[in-house]
Parts: structure tokens; C-alpha cells; sequence
């Protein structure tokens, strides 16, 4: 099978110079970053800021009156309108700082679950998500008596949208949690017409966007999610910082997740009030730091366009595909690339993922191995792991190339056809 390569402007090459990381070797080889969607790199711009920071504006914010806390707390919020400028929302005290997408999903579900699911509503998820878009809902069921439902997936890596239409004909559906694009199969879903689903049958909306938001441009206010949750260091920004959007009538009829300092308007010896949005979200010290490198990240990635970044990751995953797909010994699995993100999972016969990895990582290919955070599909689709590739800015042709080169090798030491 094969598909036309899309046409890509962005220069990864060029742009692998702000990556310093990239520019060491193992066993002699240069490193080939293959594991974006897990963890991605970060430009010197993003460490740059964050530097800048520690050596010229750390102190707590909302707090000091005295100028260096006030200016902290500027590039604070500052990175916070960053945020909100890059996901299309005008007002940026609906963007909630949070650790990651699976705490920014954890407060929905314990905070809007916990106070408005009922015995018999329905949360409809799919089979296809990563974990923190499972597992925080079935402890909410539980918790509530609440029923949690799934769509399917079909052979080829969709999702069986008349499994959704079927549970929302129930008329008992409050939530429909789902991912924007898989971290397995790569399947970029309809989001706009789930979410309008979702709505027309007086449903909320909650969309996983951890590997939708670093790749192709998002605009909330078009999309009209009542939540969206992403984590900062798949998009160039530093571990331990992530964003939940929340529609703010929603927000601000939920109670706080986490209570203590800063989220708090008056604090009683038997009651206290909480502080408007976003503070109300935001307990505690913030993690100030890692706001400014996810700021500075979205700049940075508005800067080259997140169109020019699609069209790259596009073109690098069909010239992928086409080689992997035409290899003996090996199965992909999800949609062809017109539908994918830049993610393809595959295994080769009779050979462990976790051997893959460690045999591609000999010439410094880095790969993922294992389920993904997915078991569900990996269940779905009779494999209990798989090795996973997946591309960025900052990959080229040379590094699908070296890939090709190391799952050839894999398969000569293992006895296979290659």
C-alpha cells in the first residue's frame, strides 16, 4: 500500500541546532529521538527562560509586594495568557495550571464527578485511551453508582462512532471523556463531531489533548470542549507542568481538588471561602518555573506554526509507513497516515517489543516498548505490548532512515526474513 508524501517548509535540520541534546552520540552513533509522545525535547529558547527565572526573578507569587515578587508573578501569569493565546481562549483565568493531563482529568473526575454523576448516569470513554482517561473514571463510577461505557475500535484503528450514538440514545450519557489523537494507533479522532454529539444530547465534553495540542493547531473556542487537559513536556516545555481547560461555569460550580494556601478568599476557623478562577484550582506554591517554560514553549511553537509542524510530522510518518508496512515480519497497527498522527506502534514476529528497543537503542534509535499506557487497546487488538515510534519537529528522513536501518538488524539477529 502506498500514499503520497505530503510536501513539508519546516527545517528540521536547522531546528535540531536548538535542541543540544540531540547533538550527542551513543556507541558511536547520533541519537535518533524516536519517543516524542512520551517526552519530548526542549529548545534552548524554553531553557533559556527557565533560567532566566532562577537567576533573575525567583519568588513566590501572589504573595510579596516587594518588586521581585511582583515580577515573578507577572511572567507567572504572562505565561499563563501564552497558554491561552495558544489554545484560542480569550479569557486566560480558564486555564488552570496543573502537574500533567492525568491530574488535569483526575480533578474533573473528582471534583465535577464527584459532586453532579448520580446512580445510573452514564461516562462514555473509549477503548483506545491512554490510562488517566480510564482509570480516574472507573474509581468515579464506583464512587457515585455511576455506569462507565466504552466505544469500540475497529480493525483498522476508529473509533465505532455508532457505539457512541447508541450510548447517548440512552439519554442517561452526563460525560463523554476522549482522547483528541491516541498515543498508540495515532488515529487523529473527529473531536469536533464527538463533542458536538456530546452536547446535542446534553452531555459534557472532556477531550485528552497530550497528543493533539504539540502537533496541529487547536482553537477551544471552535472546538467548544467543556474540558480539554494537555501536558507540557510532550510540547517542548519542561516535566511537571500541565493545563486543564475548563468551560468556566463548569469551573466555577465544581469545589477545588486540593485546598490549602492561595486558593482561598477567607479562611475561618470553621469555614473558608474560596478564590476566584484560576487560583481556586491552584493550591499551594505553584510550580512557577515550569509555567514560564510551557509559556515559552507555546511561543516558541506558535513561532514556527503548528500548521508547518503538521505538515512536517505528516510527510515523515507516510515515508515511515510506507517502509514499514511493505517489511516482512512486521504488523502495524491504526490507520493509514491521512488519519494519523506522527505515531506508529508496531511488532515484529516472534520478537519481544522490549528486545526491539534495547537492539534499536545499540544504534541509538530511541524507541518505546511496552503498552503504552493503553492495555485496553493493545487488548483489543490480541498483543500485550508493542515498539512505538514517534516524530517531531525536530526529526528528518535520516532518522526514519536509521530506524528502517535498525529494525533490519533486529531482524537479521533474530533469523528473520527482513
Amino acid at each position: 500500500m502506498t500514499a503520497t508524501v505530503p510536501t513539508t517548509t519546516l527545517d528540521a535540520v536547522a531546528l535540531r541546532s536548538q535542541f543540544l541534546i540531540l547533538s550527542q552520540t551513543h556507541n558511536g552513533f547520533p541519537i535518533t529521538y524516536l519517543d516524542s509522545a512520551a517526552s519530548s525535547q526542549k529548545p534552548q529558547a524554553v531553557i533559556d527562560a527557565i533560567r532566566d527565572y532562577y537567576e533573575r526573578d525567583n519568588a513566590n507569587v501572589h504573595r510579596g509586594v516587594y518588586s521581585l515578587s511582583e515580577r515573578a508573578t507577572d511572567a507567572f501569569e504572562h505565561a499563563r495568557a501564552s497558554v491561552a493565546r495558544f489554545l484560542g481562549v480569550a479569557d486566560s483565568s480558564q486555564i488552570i495550571f496543573t502537574r500533567n493531563t492525568s491530574e488535569s482529568i483526575n480533578i474533573v473526575a473528582q471534583s465535577w464527578g464527584r459532586s453532579f454523576l448520580r446512580p445510573g448516569d452514564i461516562i462514555v470513554t473509549t477503548v483506545m485511551e491512554h490510562h488517566s482517561n480510564i482509570v480516574p473514571w472507573q474509581i468515579v463510577a464506583r464512587e457515585t453508582g455511576a455506569r462507565l461505557e466504552y466505544i469500540g475500535v475497529t480493525d483498522n484503528g476508529y473509533l465505532k462512532l455508532d457505539d457512541l450514538d447508541r450510548h447517548l440514545a440512552s439519554g442517561r450519557v452526563r460525560l463523554v471523556a476522549c482522547c483528541h489523537v491516541s498515543n498508540m494507533t495515532g488515529t487523529i479522532n473527529p473531536i469536533d463531531q464527538i463533542i458536538a454529539r456530546a452536547h446535542d444530547a446534553g452531555a459534557l465534553a472532556l477531550v485528552d489533548g497530550a497528543q493533539a495540542a504539540p502537533h496541529f493547531p487547536v482553537d477551544l473556542t471552535t472546538l467548544d470542549p467543556d474540558f480539554y487537559a494537555l501536558s507540557g513536556h510532550k510540547m517542548c516545555a519542561p516535566m511537571g507542568i500541565g493545563v486543564l481547560y475548563g468551560r468556566r461555569e463548569l469551573l466555577e460550580s465544581m469545589p477545588p481538588f486540593l485546598t490549602g494556601g492561595s486558593m482561598i478568599r477567607q479562611v475561618g476557623l470553621h469555614e473558608s471561602t474560596w478564590a476566584p478562577l484560576p487560583d481556586k484550582f491552584e493550591a499551594g506554591t505553584p510550580d512557577v518555573a515550569g509555567a514560564i517554560g510551557l509559556g515559552a514553549a507555546c511561543d516558541y511553537l506558535q513561532q514556527i506554526g503548528l500548521d508547518a509542524i503538521h505538515a512536517h510530522e505528516a510527510a515523515l510518518t507516510t515515508y515511515a509507513w510506507q517502509q514499514l508496512s511493505s517489511m516482512p515480519n512486521l504488523t502495524t497497527y491504526g490507520p493509514p497516515p491521512v488519519d494519523r498522527g506522527g505515531v506508529i506502534a508496531f511488532n515484529l514476529a516472534g520478537i519481544h517489543p522490549h528486545d526491539v528497543g534495547s537492539i534499536l537503542d545499540q544504534d541509538a534509535v530511541c524507541v518505546r516498548a511496552g503498552h503504552h499506557c493503553t492495555q485496553p487497546l493493545h487488548a483489543r487488538f490480541g498483543i500485550s505490548a508493542s515498539t512505538r515510534a514517534s516524530f517531531y519537529l525536530y526529526n528528518t528522513e535520516e532518522d526514519v532512515d536509521r530506524l528502517i536501518r535498525a529494525i533490519r538488524t533486529t531482524l537479521r539477529v533474530f533469523g528473520k526474513a527482513v
